[in-house]
């Protein structure tokens, strides 16, 4: 008798912890998340002026175009590799990370120093900052610093036939300050920014 009645209470504790932890308990912090956090809980997502899905705010895109601000070199390319070449599976994983390459590391040396660092960015006019140079933890960094923002104006502003003190104002507007006002450090959103270059094109 007594194994029954404690298989029962463990069926019963089993029972009404899934109910709470798995069903009740996830319910409520959707429900919770829809109403309080809503453009978070779906991804904070951003929408083009069609209302077309363009991206997340969260996630980094390549921008190549000289028209265009450029973001943080990736090692998984944004997860915009060739469906084709994608060896390593980055378009079926989602994956993201560093490359973990030591600082002596022959393969990174000559990143830094080819068309994706030091050479390129020099070819293009621009000033290379830390950001502009290297990737970031998860390598899917949407944020720039200010100042890789600003060495980018000058190459913008001719290839879009803009003024460069217009750029400045658009990456004042978009500056995304420190957490709480204490951690990390203001940066801009790429896409964001982006964006409103082509607003300001697109009105003259």
């Amino acid at each position: 008798m007594s194994f029954t009645r404690d298989a029962n209470q463990a069926i019963r504790a089993t029972l009404i912890t899934w109910i709470i932890c798995g069903l009740i308990y996830p319910l409520i912090m959707i429900i919770v998340g829809q109403i309080v956090f809503p453009d978070q809980a779906n991804g904070s997502l951003i929408t083009n002026s069609r209302k077309q899905v363009i991206g997340s705010d969260l996630i980094g895109q390549p921008f190549t175009s000289e028209r265009y601000f450029n973001g943080r070199p990736s090692t998984t390319n944004y997860s915009t590799a060739d469906p084709r070449k994608d060896e390593s599976g980055v378009l079926k994983t989602g994956i993201s990370g560093a490359s973990n390459l030591a600082p002596s590391n022959i393969a990174l040396i000559e990143r830094i120093k080819g068309n994706d660092g030091f050479q390129g960015l020099q070819t293009a006019g621009i000033k290379p900052t830390a950001d502009l140079v290297y990737t970031s933890g998860s390598s899917l960094d949407p944020h720039i610093s200010l100042a890789g923002a600003k060495a980018q104006i000058a190459r913008v502003a001719k290839a879009r036939g803009v003024q460069e003190q217009k750029l400045e104002s658009l990456i004042n507007q978009n500056i995304d300050r420190r957490f709480l006002g204490i951690f990390g450090e203001p940066g801009v959103n790429v896409l964001k920014l982006n964006l409103a270059v082509d607003a300001l094109k697109s009105g003259g």
